[in-house]
């Protein structure tokens, strides 16, 4: 398994906050299969992930998507922030 996790206006948009997938602790790829895998789950998932920029981190430490993601890791997905 993997843990997936949601933050700001996308966990909104999702309606919830994390989800896990499963996974076999023999296949590993990047954070790109892992947004496919997701996006097959549901419109709403599908539609708030390819919904402009995102960004990513695995393990708490922010990657691309081109990452290798493996059984056991935790991925999060959130959207770029701004401060003032």
């Amino acid at each position: 398994m993997i843990k997936i996790l949601f933050f700001g206006a996308l966990r909104e948009k999702i309606g919830y906050a994390n989800l896990s997938l499963p996974w076999t602790p023999d296949t590993s790829c990047n954070v790109t299969e892992v947004l496919h895998q997701l996006s097959l789950q549901s419109d709403a998932i599908k539609n708030a992930l390819f919904d402009g920029q995102l960004l990513c981190a695995v393990n708490q430490q922010i990657c691309s998507l081109q990452h290798i993601v493996q059984c056991g890791d935790e991925v999060a997905f959130f959207p770029p922030v701004t401060g003032g």
